[in-house]
């Protein structure tokens, strides 16, 4: 049976409906079938029959305060299944005899002696009264409290059942797609994957097999469910866990994911042991553990795995990798990021992609300005390279050769001189000697 169908006992007269409210016929609470409906719901929801009781009960309390006393009184009741029979029992506090009281929550001590010999101040003694029937009112208040507190005891078996699965990856299967939900079937219990925690772009059919992260519990009108997850970052390192085995053993670790599901992922990795590589070690031969990553959750979302750093300024480059950052200023927690004009369109990503998701990793709100791009130096080509070769050999001959000449000229200019002085002193002698003999001739 479904949930609404144990709805539709309790309130279908014709089903025997436990809480009769045809306006025509101003029936009341039957506490009989009451009794009887307890292993009825406790059979549907799955749930212990003590349980059940306990709220018929809590049900029975209501309607007779809403309908015989107050809001403020302390109200409890037991009922006979087998018979049908209820009491309720109001607790009240014990106080001085003579002095003015609320007769909803206190009771004069000579009153509380009646009801129990033993009674002292500032004790607690208990009024009894017999259930006979409810009308409209009572009745009301009786389904009300039955519907709510059905829903907290199933919400409660199911986080009995789960508790030890939250923050789990599980595997169900689609029960139902629906426009703003996908509805998963775990087995005992139900879950819901509303539209914020899906992958985009991902489409699914009933009856397929599905892995999902599980968040939490919520509960509606109509029953406990959970709430499921693909969309998530704690997904994407849950999946990690499963393919990279050094993280279990405090290796390697994660040290923060930023992810717009179905588009791309951002994952920090570190080492704790000298000598091991973070990226490669996430990456695996061959990219074999990002490619069971993908595998599940769809080649459309690409992963960029960077190394974390201590340094907020290396973290932030590496967070806007691939492009190439030149100068990080940081202020608090805004950060400017100089790029070159052919890096910024690279580091801002489509659509502020990449830009937003270092953002969110780093948890620095960046901000991306151009800088001035370094003077690159010309390069030559072989052949002028091969001209300016020939043209400083060529320069360095004639120089050599300049040199050369210029050192002979001098020797040549020292030798001359001293050949010449000789030669005029010679030609004196000569001189001298001539005249002597022409002289000598004469005599």
């Amino acid at each position: 049976m479904r949930y609404n169908y144990v709805i539709q006992i309790l309130t279908d007269p014709k089903r025997g409906g436990i809480f009769n409210l045809r306006k025509e016929k101003m029936e009341g609470l039957d506490l009989k079938q009451l009794g009887e409906m307890v292993k009825v719901i406790a059979d549907e929801k799955g749930l212990p029959e003590e349980t059940v009781l306990d709220v018929v009960q809590m049900a029975i309390a209501a309607a007779w305060r809403r309908e015989n006393g107050d809001r403020e009184m302390e109200v409890r009741a037991l009922l006979d299944t087998h018979t049908g029979k209820a009491k309720v029992f109001v607790a009240k506090q014990v106080i001085e005899d003579g002095l003015a009281y609320n007769t909803a929550t206190e009771i004069p001590l000579e009153e509380a002696k009646k009801l129990d010999k033993d009674a002292e101040l500032e004790g607690t003694v208990e009024e009894s009264y017999e259930v006979t029937e409810f009308g409209r009112v009572g009745a009301v208040a009786a389904k009300q409290v039955v519907l709510q507190r059905l829903r907290e005891a199933e919400r409660d078996a199911v986080l009995s059942a789960f508790e030890d699965k939250i923050g789990t990856v599980v595997t169900g299967v689609v029960s139902r797609v629906e426009p703003r939900l996908i509805r998963v079937d775990l087995g005992r219990a139900n879950g819901i994957m509303p539209r914020s925690e899906q992958i985009d772009g991902e489409h699914w059919n009933v009856g397929e097999r599905i892995k999902v992260y599980i968040k939490g519990v919520e509960h509606d009108d109509a029953k406990a469910q959970l709430i499921l997850s693909r969309g998530n970052t704690e997904f994407i390192e849950y999946l990690f866990r499963q393919e990279v085995p050094e993280l279990d053993n405090g290796s390697v670790e994660i040290r923060g994911i930023a992810r717009e599901a179905g588009r791309r992922t951002k994952i920090a990795v570190m080492s704790t042991v000298p000598g091991v590589d973070p990226v490669g070690t996430f990456v695996g031969g061959r990219g074999v553990r990002v490619q069971a990553i993908t595998g599940e959750i769809g080649d459309r979302e690409k992963i960029d795995i960077i190394n974390w750093s201590e340094n907020p300024s290396e973290y932030i480059r590496e967070a806007l990798s691939p492009a190439e950052v030149m100068k990080v200023e940081i202020d608090g927690k805004n950060a400017k990021v100089y790029v070159t004009e052919d890096q910024q369109s690279i580091a801002i990503g489509r659509q502020g992609q990449n830009v937003r998701l270092a953002s969110k990793l780093t948890g620095f709100d960046i901000d991306i300005e151009l800088a001035k791009a370094p003077e690159k130096k010309k390069r030559k080509n072989a052949e002028d390279s091969l001209l300016s070769a020939i043209s400083e050999s060529t320069d360095d001959e004639d120089v050599s050769s300049a040199t050369a000449t210029e050192e002979a000229d001098a020797e040549a200019v020292a030798a001359g001189s001293s050949v010449e002085e000789p030669s005029s002193e010679l030609g004196k002698e000569i001189e001298v000697n001539s005249d002597e003999e022409m002289s000598g001739e004469n005599e």
